[in-house]
C-alpha cells in the first residue's frame, strides 16, 4: 500500500450497523451536502449496513421520509448505531451538530465539537498552525467591524500580507466568496464580498507551485500509526485559482495521482498531514490542502469533512491508497463507535 501508515484491516467486521445519514444543512453547501450524502448511503449499502436518512432543510428543520424528526437528550437519534453527518460548512462541519450528536448520545464520524469548530474558523486554524511553527503563506483576519470603522487601516493590514493575495470568507468552504486581488485599490471591493457572507474575512498572499491535496484516515484502536496519509493527489484546472466551478463543474479539475513533485517534496506532504491532523485533534478523517513550490511545501487548509461521493477528491485518494469507497465508510463507522465506547468508559 502506498500509504504512510498501515490501514489495517477495516472492513473485516461482519455486523450490521444502523447508520443515520444527515444530509442537507442550512449552509450554502446544501446541495453539495445531498450530493455527499447520497454517495454515502451507497456506500454504506455496498458495505452490508442499514441506512437512515435524515434530510437538515435550510430552515434547518430535519425530516426523514417528509415528517419532522424530533430528538429528546440522551434518546439518540432514530435508532441508529452510529450518526454520518455528510455536512458541509456552517452548522454541519462547524462542531454545531457535532455537540448536539454529543447531547444525544449517539457516535459520529469525524471530528469533535473542538475540533471541527478550529478548522471551520480559517484564521483561527492558521492562528494556530503559526503557533506551532507549521509552514503556510502569510494571512490576516479582518472583522467586519473593523473595516467599518477605519476601512483605511483593514485595508493597509490587508495589504501588509501582500499582493496578489486572495480575500476569503473565514468560515465558508468550496470556495463561495473568494475574491482575488492583483491591486490594493480592490481590496475593499473584496472585504466587502467576504462580508457579505461572514463577519470575518480572511486575506491571504497567493502561493506559487501547485495545489496538493492529501487524505488522513485515523487507524482502528490499538494500530500504530494512529493515522493513514494516503497518497497525495495534484489539482489541476483552469482559470486563476481553484473555484467553485473548477470544484464542481464535470471535467473543470484533473485529480493526478502521484503527484507531479519530488520524492522528497511528497514525502513531506504525507508527514505534514498526519502532523496537521494531529495538532488540531482530528479523528476519524481529514483532506488536508498544500502549496508545494519546488521543495517548499505550505500547509493551506484542513477540511473535517471533505466531499464524499466516489468521485470526489478524498474518497479518489483513499482508494488510490487501498481503501476503496464502502471499505472507507465502514471503516468511519466503526471508528466513531470505538471512540464513543473509550468515551463512555472514561465518564463511568
Amino acid at each position: 500500500m502506498a500509504a504512510t501508515g498501515a490501514a489495517g484491516s477495516p472492513g473485516t467486521a461482519v455486523s450490521t450497523l444502523r447508520v443515520a445519514v444527515l444530509a442537507g444543512g442550512r449552509s450554502s453547501e446544501h446541495d453539495v451536502s445531498l450530493s455527499s450524502a447520497a454517495a454515502v448511503r451507497d456506500g454504506l449499502l455496498a458495505a452490508g449496513h442499514e441506512v437512515t436518512a435524515i434530510e437538515i432543510g435550510r430552515d434547518g428543520v430535519w425530516r426523514r421520509d417528509g415528517s419532522v424528526v424530533s430528538v429528546t437528550p440522551g434518546e439518540g437519534l432514530a435508532g441508529a448505531d452510529v450518526a454520518f453527518a455528510a455536512l458541509h460548512g456552517p452548522y454541519g462541519e462547524d462542531g454545531s451538530i457535532q455537540g448536539m450528536l454529543e447531547t444525544l448520545g449517539v457516535p459520529y464520524v469525524g471530528a469533535g465539537v473542538a475540533a471541527s469548530a478550529v478548522c471551520m474558523d480559517k484564521v483561527l486554524f492558521k492562528d494556530l498552525m503559526a503557533t506551532l511553527g507549521l509552514p503556510q503563506v502569510g494571512y490576516a483576519g479582518i472583522r467586519e467591524e473593523q473595516f467599518a470603522e477605519d476601512p483605511a487601516a483593514a485595508i493597509g493590514r490587508a495589504a501588509a500580507v501582500g499582493l496578489p493575495s486572495f480575500v476569503k470568507p473565514a468560515h465558508l468552504g468550496s470556495s463561495v466568496g473568494i475574491v482575488k486581488v492583483a491591486d490594493r485599490e480592490h481590496l475593499g471591493a473584496a472585504l466587502r464580498v467576504a462580508f457579505s457572507h461572514d463577519a470575518l474575512a480572511i486575506v491571504e498572499a497567493a502561493a506559487g507551485g501547485v495545489e496538493i491535496e492529501c487524505g488522513v484516515l485515523e487507524a482502528p484502536t490499538g494500530e500504530r500509526p494512529r493515522a493513514l496519509a494516503s497518497e497525495p493527489g495534484e489539482i489541476v484546472y483552469q482559470g486563476e485559482f481553484y473555484d467553485y466551478a473548477a470544484k464542481y463543474t464535470p471535467g473543470a479539475m484533473e485529480l493526478l495521482i502521484p503527484p507531479r513533485i519530488s520524492a522528497s517534496a511528497l514525502a513531506r506532504v504525507r508527514a505534514l498531514a498526519l502532523r496537521t491532523f494531529e495538532a488540531v485533534g482530528c479523528e476519524g478523517l481529514a483532506r488536508v490542502d498544500f502549496f508545494v513550490d519546488g521543495e517548499e511545501v505550505l500547509v493551506n487548509e484542513l477540511n473535517t469533512m471533505p466531499g464524499f461521493t466516489p468521485t470526489s477528491v478524498y474518497a479518489k485518494l483513499l482508494d488510490a491508497s487501498g481503501v476503496p469507497y464502502p471499505t472507507l465508510v465502514d471503516r468511519l463507522c466503526r471508528l466513531a463507535i470505538e471512540r464513543h465506547a473509550r468515551q463512555a468508559g472514561r465518564r463511568n
